[in-house]
């Protein structure tokens, strides 16, 4: 039966929290009266996550199971679900149950009374997370906000539902290594969005440490905007402005007589420049590096296993095969 919602999940060594996430998931699926399958996406689980998912597929007939290769990031796993999903609406959830499932039937009953493509599942409370990741996910949609991001809705993640319209527009980007946060309030699709209370992590351990938080920034704001390359430009002018101030100065002082080997001076000046260019030079390597990954053509993912194409297989060979007594 073709499913009028799938439920797209990354996983990355999600052991401990995975009977929790069914147990809760489940219910809440079963009783929106509508056909549904749930795209697990094990993003190359190094723990007992796939023995997992096979357990429950036996027991979850709408559970589908889609396995990379390789551990290909956050962003990259849920790409990898939209693309091979098949609802007529998508929603996006971490495995984690810091976003409730719950929430879904509200999600579903505000994109029909509101006519829209988008429902944004909105932290309206934070305080289970720590001061700095209050702090960090404030900065950030501030910066990207200042940057260009008008639309971005504030401490929206990556949960949300999507119509098939939005999905199949993010699936025809061509772009790699993109922040799926930000891709899609691009769009300028109709949308809602929805509150909800950020619960604690249920089980297990963060697989988003501080390293994975700031690729993710940097990835957002040179794969969404020219700001920095803008921001280099008007340290370039900048500094060509003081050069030419110091130039003045000193000719100046030559003139007057009052000119004294200044070490200190000099060392802070040259080290100033010097910063500014390696920060224009970084600045510059982040937008060449993107270029050079897009001309690459590699993809982000590789799946190595589909449920549901290894279950209409096993059906086909049935069929040509039938067992005898």
């Amino acid at each position: 039966m073709h499913p009028q919602l799938s439920v797209v999940i990354p996983m990355f060594d999600e052991e401990q929290v995975l009977p929790l996430l069914v147990d809760r998931l489940r219910p809440v699926l079963d009783g929106l009266d509508a056909a549904y399958e749930v795209v697990a996406v094990d993003d190359g689980s190094r723990d007992q996550t796939p023995v997992l998912l096979q357990r429950f597929r036996r027991e979850w007939p709408e559970l589908r199971v889609l396995r990379l290769r390789a551990n290909a990031g956050h962003q990259a796993a849920i790409s990898a679900g939209l693309s091979a999903a098949r609802g007529d609406w998508l929603v996006t959830l971490d495995a984690d149950l810091q976003d409730p499932p719950e929430l879904i039937a509200e999600m579903m009953a505000v994109a029909a009374k509101g006519e829209v493509d988008v429902v944004y599942g909105v932290r309206t409370d934070r305080s289970s997370d720590t001061f700095f990741k209050r702090l960090s996910a404030k900065i950030f949609y501030a910066g990207m906000r200042s940057a260009g991001a008008k639309d971005l809705p504030d401490n929206a993640g990556d949960y949300r539902l999507m119509s098939r319209a939005t999905v199949d527009a993010v699936n025809a980007l061509p772009e790699h290594h993109r922040v799926l946060r930000l891709v899609i309030p691009s769009l300028g699709f109709p949308s809602e969005s929805v509150g909800y209370a950020r619960e604690v992590r249920a089980a297990g351990s963060s697989k988003y440490p501080i390293a994975k938080m700031v690729r993710l920034s940097v990835d957002s704001l040179t794969g969404f905007s020219l700001t920095p390359l803008r921001l280099a430009t008007w340290f370039g002018l900048g500094g060509f402005l003081a050069a030419v101030g110091l130039l003045l100065y000193a000719l100046i002082a030559k003139l007057t007589g009052l000119t004294v080997a200044g070490w200190t001076s000099t060392v802070v000046i040259v080290a100033a420049v010097g910063a500014l260019q390696l920060l224009c030079l970084g600045i510059m390597g982040e937008y060449v590096g993107r270029i050079y990954t897009t001309l690459q053509r590699r993809p982000t993912y590789y799946v190595a296993y589909d449920s549901l194409s290894a279950g209409a297989d096993e059906r086909s060979r049935t069929r040509t095969h039938p067992a005898h007594d």
